[in-house]
């Protein structure tokens, strides 16, 4: 069961990373994207982007959290 939880993780992943194709993702971890942007880009917009469900997914509610820093850092 985990394998396939994970591997659904992953695709829903991808299809936010294909949906912020527009940003400079520069790395992701595990269920984590790091991007690389201008202090003046709104992080709400890019949560509400990023809880866009795959269309084979209609229904399944995410959710999306950011933060900002100047460096690169666990939450």
């Amino acid at each position: 069961m985990e394998n396939i939880v994970q591997a659904i993780s992953r695709d829903i992943l991808c299809y936010a990373m294909q949906t912020l194709r527009h940003c400079s993702i520069v790395m992701h971890i595990h269920d984590k994207l790091v991007i690389e942007a201008d202090p003046r880009v709104n992080l709400e917009a890019l949560c509400e982007e990023m809880v866009r469900t795959p269309p084979w997914a209609k229904g399944l509610i995410l959710q999306a959290a950011g933060y900002t820093s100047p460096y690169y850092k666990k939450d």
